[in-house]
Formats: structure tokens, sequence, C-alpha cells
């Protein structure tokens, strides 16, 4: 199985720290943000990745270069400028391949174990939830008690929860996707009311890693926990 890792956001909400590096670069208790997805999806056993980028992404391929120093094969999906979450999704889909992928976000941290998805039944998309954190409280979808997600945050068969921005996605979820920018949420909200989009709770750690309070928070985790 592959895996994406989302690496083209322009970070603003990172300033400073995001003035003259990509924000999957910004360091992390001494690692860059996105060699922790590389090291949990090689330890899963995923080693064939595609990164997509856009601000500075020449600075990405000169860190990570084709990923053996990590045990990994790289390839990458340049957009010269960012594209929205789906689209850059959909022209990555040559390098994914015709298989279920591993979809993460570069800029969240977590303890998910990806091998968790390698044996998972998908139907159009499966995604990774988490209880709504503070900067998101009203969540994003609702999980049904059938394991189902509904586009409604509020539900009343479900409970609304929060995206993770970790998912295991078909290529078939982007065969009817419209021309130019659109997000992942797009396809995602065609393929719910299909009855077509399964989810999950992690209910370990995982941080939104969106703004230098955040990064600071797990750094802070990260030092009381060595």
């Amino acid at each position: 199985m592959k895996a994406m890792i989302l690496a083209a956001g322009l970070g603003r909400r990172m300033l400073p720290l995001t003035e003259k590096m990509p924000k999957p670069l910004v360091p992390c208790a001494g690692k860059a943000l996105i060699v922790y997805h590389i090291e949990a999806l090689a330890a899963a056993g995923v080693t064939e990745l595609v990164i997509n980028h856009a601000y500075l992404g020449e600075q990405i391929e000169q860190a990570l270069g084709d990923g053996s120093q990590f045990g990994v094969s790289i390839q990458y999906s340049p957009e010269g400028e960012p594209m929205n979450t789906g689209a850059g999704i959909a022209k990555a889909l040559p390098l994914l391949g015709d298989d279920p992928f591993i979809l993460t976000n570069s800029d969240v941290w977590s303890n998910f174990d990806y091998a968790r998805l390698l044996a998972q039944r998908v139907d159009m998309a499966h995604l990774v939830m988490v209880n709504n954190p503070a900067h998101n409280p009203d969540g994003d979808f609702s999980l049904l008690d059938n394991g189902k997600l509904d586009e409604h945050r509020d539900c009343p068969r479900g409970v609304a929860v929060t995206y993770s921005g970790i998912s295991l996605l078909t290529p078939e979820l982007f065969a009817f996707s419209p021309k130019g920018s659109f997000p992942l949420r797009q396809p995602l909200i065609d393929a719910m009311q299909a009855g077509a989009v399964s989810g999950e709770l992690h209910e370990g750690d995982w941080v939104d890693v969106g703004t230098p309070q955040r990064l600071a928070e797990v750094e802070a985790h990260l030092s009381s926990n060595r």
C-alpha cells in the first residue's frame, strides 16, 4: 500500500516560523514535522510515499531526497501554486496507482498506528476521527453507531467528531471530481451521501500543529515522555 503526505500548504498560521521554511520542515522536538509521519509509515511497513508540495517545496525535496535515509521511497507531486487539498490529491493519483492509499496531513502529530489501516475494509473512504479539540468544538462530521460517517455534525444518530487528517482513500473517490481547485471535503460529502464513508475514533494523542502555540505543546509533551 502507498501513502500520500500533504505538504503543500502556505503555513500562514505558523508565521514567523514559516517565513523562510515550509511548515512540514518546521522542527518539533528536534525533528521536522513531516519526518514523524515518514517514520511512522515506515514502521507500519508503508514504504512507497508520495509527497505534494508548493510553497518552498524545493526545500522539502532537498531535505528528504528519495527517502532512502528513512528506508522508504519518495516521489514528489509539485504544484507550483498551492492547490486545494482535493485537487492536489487528484493531481497525484497517477503516482498513487489504482489501489487504496493512506493519506495524512504533514501538519498533524499523533501516535496513531498506521498499521491499523493496512487491513481496513474501505468502500470509498475511511477516515480517522478524533474528539473535538478546543479550536474545532463543533466537529466536522457525525460518526454513526454503524461506523459510517454522516456529513451533518448534528446528526441525532451519531456523535460529532473532528477529522484527524489521516484516512484511507480510494482513487474512485475522485472519479467525478470537478476541474480546477476543490477541497477534499467535496468528494467526501458526495460519498457520505451514498453511505460509502466509514470512520473510526482515535482516542490517543493527536494535535493539529497549526500554530506556534500548539507546536510548543507538542514539544513539551514529547520532552516529558522521553
